[in-house]
């Protein structure tokens, strides 16, 4: 399996962004129907019903991919629920999640719902913010009660291994935490576990959460197949968004 850097990727995309493709969308549909196909799974989920999901949304076009994957769900009659981790959030996104049906549970009490730009830099930034134990509270219980967790915090834009800040980093603690109680629900990494390096699988430290399946869209990042992000990817599921000869053109920064 060959893994790509992030700007190796963003290098790829970029022709097919200026030519106005959707990208986004392309993603979006694959995430949607593999977290389909896994709430279906008797594996994953035994129980009847259409099942739930609980979408962790960073800032950025991570966030955005999760945001409407959730409202692809969400028209299929699938139980979303919406948790923002940021200051600001995908505003197109946040909407189509709604309409479809989406539940948005809580958000930072400064975070910005409309269509501004959006950066992963709000999700790294230092400063704690006051709420930051109350919306870890919420993510424990509505994971709990969750089949599945979709982690769209942060995704290639973000940087290096660079640790998470509050409060998705206590959102994170807090769903680390019903693993410790066997009470783990299956969390679907969107594109990369958040806070895992891009390039070289590098965390910072030990506040990412570990997920059962990463679906990542366009290559397979190289920090997917290569130190700690190996181990906290889980199973990778491929979704081809249209850049795949592009890719193939280049040469890979890992191999397995």
């Amino acid at each position: 399996m060959d893994g790509y850097g992030g700007g190796q990727v963003r290098a790829a995309e970029r022709p097919h962004l200026e030519a106005g493709e959707p990208l986004m969308q392309r993603a979006a549909d694959g995430l949607a129907r593999i977290v389909g196909e896994l709430l279906d799974d008797p594996a994953v989920r035994p129980q009847d019903g259409p099942g739930s999901v609980l979408l962790l949304v960073g800032s950025g076009d991570n966030g955005g991919d999760a945001l409407f994957a959730g409202a692809r769900l969400a028209a299929d009659g699938r139980h979303v629920a919406v948790l923002r981790v940021g200051s600001r959030v995908h505003g197109a996104g946040l909407a189509a999640a709604l309409d479809a049906g989406a539940r948005l549970l809580d958000g930072p009490s400064d975070a910005d719902t409309g269509t501004g730009t959006a950066g992963a830099a709000d999700i790294l930034r230092a400063a704690v913010t006051p709420d930051a134990d109350r919306l870890a509270a919420v993510a424990a219980e509505a994971a709990a009660e969750a089949d599945l967790v979709l982690d769209g915090i942060l995704g290639i834009g973000a940087g290096g291994g660079t640790s998470l800040r509050s409060p998705a980093r206590q959102v994170v603690d807090a769903i680390r935490e019903l693993a410790r109680d066997q009470r783990a629900p299956f969390v679907v990494a969107v594109d990369v576990p958040s806070g895992i390096d891009v390039d070289t699988g590098a965390v910072a430290d030990d506040h990412v959460l570990h997920a059962d399946v990463t679906v990542t869209f366009g290559g397979v990042k190289a920090g997917l197949l290569t130190g700690p992000g190996a181990t906290l990817a889980g199973r990778i599921e491929l979704v081809d968004v249209g850049i795949g000869a592009d890719l193939a053109a280049t040469e890979p920064l890992v191999r397995t």
